[in-house]
């Protein structure tokens, strides 16, 4: 990684800002807006509505109405989000293009601060930054960007893999729209992650770049995919490792990255010790830990979580139940924890998951 001072933007760059849109009419116009008020650049917003049950619809054509640069694309049947997605993506003609759910907002001058690092580095295929959780408004006050992050291509593809996790949310990402013509999209064959997919098929074809200050914001109302039609941390590692498998493998992108068997191998390991680390965190939890559905919340992949994570963690890397964590879960599963060390096991597991997400809201990995 590079750090870099900013450097004004030249020039006015259309960018393209995708805005997929079920039911999310309510939302929709503080989304738009926050496309509109960006300064220094040309825009072209695209919002495809799925054929939303609600006033989504009336609401987008009131909008592209107002002004010239919305236009409305209505899906004549319920798409889902994938297809909706590279409905609008077929329709871009800008040189960056963003996708922008309906319910969240850009950060003022995202759009400017992104175009004026992509000018300065043309290696660049993939821009992100910081992005802010909010429920209501208002917005949580934004970090000023103070610095730029780059990374070769290989490096950032790298760093991903190992960690295995999307380090990007999804508002704050900008590509070029090479990068859309060239991989079609959004893979429907990965509808959990089809996002993370991209970003790494962005990183094989040029460099990565980050503004280090908020970019975006990401509203969480407890409705969000993530958290209905996704939900699960079991399922989610599986749906990541599959992802994971196809980049690197043999028909990805990722299999002319140099060392991707060595990224693959790296992958498995670190996808069973952290589902490890989630069957003892569940087993430090109050209650009840048997074979059955766990006392803390079911996953959908059938057994009980603690049960499937430990199997999953064997599917990816056997030798993990040599391991530490692998003894430690089966004498914990077996025999139960004494009452100090729960708490205090609990209270490690929050400290790592904080300080690895305090290091990517800084460094962007």
């Amino acid at each position: 990684m590079r750090l870099h001072r900013l450097r004004a933007g030249t020039g006015r760059p259309l960018v393209s800002v995708v805005i997929p849109c079920y039911n999310y009419g309510h939302y929709l116009p503080d989304a738009v807006q926050s496309v509109l008020a960006q300064p220094g650049v040309d825009l072209e917003v695209i919002v495809v509505d799925d054929c939303s049950t609600d006033d989504s619809a009336a609401v987008a054509e009131r909008l592209a109405t107002q002004h010239p640069q919305v236009r409305l694309i209505r899906n004549p049947v319920n798409k889902r989000h994938i297809a909706t997605y590279n409905t609008g993506l077929a329709e871009v003609t800008g040189d960056y293009v963003v996708l922008l759910s309906a319910d969240d907002q850009l950060a003022p001058g995202a759009l400017g601060r992104a175009a004026a690092l992509f000018g300065a580095h043309p290696e660049l295929s993939l821009v992100y930054g910081q992005v802010l959780t909010f429920a209501e408004p208002p917005l949580p006050e934004p970090q000023r960007a103070r610095s730029w992050s780059t990374w070769r291509g290989p490096e950032w593809v790298e760093r991903s893999c190992r960690t295995t996790g999307n380090l990007i949310t999804n508002p704050e990402a900008i590509v070029r729209r090479e990068v859309i013509e060239r991989f079609g999209g959004y893979d429907p064959r990965f509808p959990h992650a089809a996002d993370m997919l991209l970003w790494l098929q962005a990183a094989t074809v040029g460099d990565v770049g980050r503004v280090n200050g908020t970019q975006a914001y990401y509203r969480d109302h407890g409705a969000n995919m993530h958290s209905t039609d996704y939900a699960g941390v079991l399922t989610d590692m599986r749906e990541r490792s599959v992802l994971l498998e196809h980049f690197l493998g043999r028909e990805g992108a990722g299999s002319t990255v140099p060392g991707a068997a060595e990224m693959r191998a790296a992958s498995r390991r670190t996808f069973a010790r952290e589902a490890l680390r989630y069957a003892l965190n569940e087993l430090d939890a109050p209650g009840p830990h048997d074979a059955g559905p766990h006392a803390a919340g079911q996953d959908d992949a059938g057994p009980g979580l603690v049960a499937g994570l430990a199997e999953f963690a064997r599917e990816q890397w056997p030798a993990v139940t040599g391991t530490r964590l692998g003894r430690a879960v089966e004498s914990r599963s077996r025999a139960g924890a004494p009452a100090w060390h729960a708490p205090a096991s609990r209270r490690l597991f929050e400290a790592r998951w904080a300080l690895r997400w305090q290091r990517r809201h800084r460094w962007g990995t």
